[in-house]
């Protein structure tokens, strides 16, 4: 393992955008849609309390866990955006972790967080070979890749003294992990916008959870984000959340605004109308 060392932040140029927005067009559509993700990032943040002080009353620190996907740089992105605009106390630092995936062009990451300017650390730890050595080429690899990685970000949160991981999950991913487990897990759960880990010493953060990904797309494109692609999984075919994925296209195309009420109903939980009686006393309701 080799651990880089924490690179420190840069000041942005006073009254300028944040370094993010260096090649935002300047269109009507792109200020529309930076606003919608905005909104709803901090809406996010409020609505499920992440960005609270520390019991002493000072601000948190967050580890920002970059895998070089569209998501994890809107994230980043949105969160400077709020940090520049005083509406996120919470302080931040980015992370990457390499996982030794042949071909993985490690320069672009840290290049990109260094033009930002922007405090980060980079990880190399090689949980590829883990990974391809441990699981069949017909099964999947994500879970065990996650498992490795998340173990990681939490022992690299825990030395740079953070309070919370924070990862680029939006809207689509809580829904595709709904119907995972309905269809397959046998139970009611998704992707919850922020919860405590196993050890009880850190919060999972995802800010963007009430972001579209659509948007989210459109979002990385329009600042042309230099996009790191995952091979490792992309590969295998029959992923069950690919499956997720395109069943949940099938229904937006045929009735639009679908994704959208069905993401309304993680929020709108009655437990009395479900079966479970461990979350619910259907023995002590009232008896004739």
């Amino acid at each position: 393992m080799a651990d880089g060392p924490v690179i420190e932040p840069q000041e942005e140029d006073a009254g300028a955008l944040p370094r993010a927005y260096t090649h935002a067009p300047s269109s009507v559509s792109f200020k529309k849609l930076r606003k919608r993700l905005l909104r709803q990032t901090q809406d996010a943040i409020r609505r499920y309390g992440m960005d609270g002080p520390r019991k002493d009353g000072s601000p948190q620190k967050w580890l920002i866990c970059l895998s070089g996907g569209k998501d994890s740089y809107t994230l980043l992105a949105a969160l400077m955006d709020l940090k520049w605009q005083g509406a996120l106390k919470a302080e931040i630092i980015a992370c990457n972790l390499d996982q030794g995936q042949p071909g993985f062009p490690k320069h672009i990451l840290p290049d990109y967080l260094k033009n930002l300017g922007v405090g980060h650390r980079i990880i190399t730890e090689d949980t590829y070979s883990i990974v391809t050595d441990k699981v069949p080429e017909n099964k999947t690899y994500c879970s065990l890749c996650s498992r490795l990685r998340r173990g990681i970000l939490y022992r690299v949160a825990r030395e740079e003294g953070c309070d919370a991981i924070v990862l680029g999950h939006h809207r689509d991913d809580a829904l595709e992990t709904f119907m995972m487990n309905l269809f397959y897990g046998g139970r009611l759960a998704s992707m919850p916008p922020k919860l405590v880990n196993d050890e009880g010493d850190l919060l999972v953060l995802r800010p963007l959870f009430l972001c579209a990904e659509d948007d989210i797309a459109k979002f990385a494109a329009a600042l042309k984000f230099p996009i790191i692609p995952c091979n490792l999984c992309g590969s295998q075919e029959g992923l069950q959340r690919e499956a997720m994925k395109q069943m949940l296209d099938e229904w937006e195309r045929k009735r639009p605004g679908r994704r959208e009420v069905m993401f309304r109903a993680l929020q709108n939980v009655r437990p009395s109308h479900l079966a479970d009686e461990k979350i619910w006393d259907f023995e002590g309701l009232f008896k004739p």
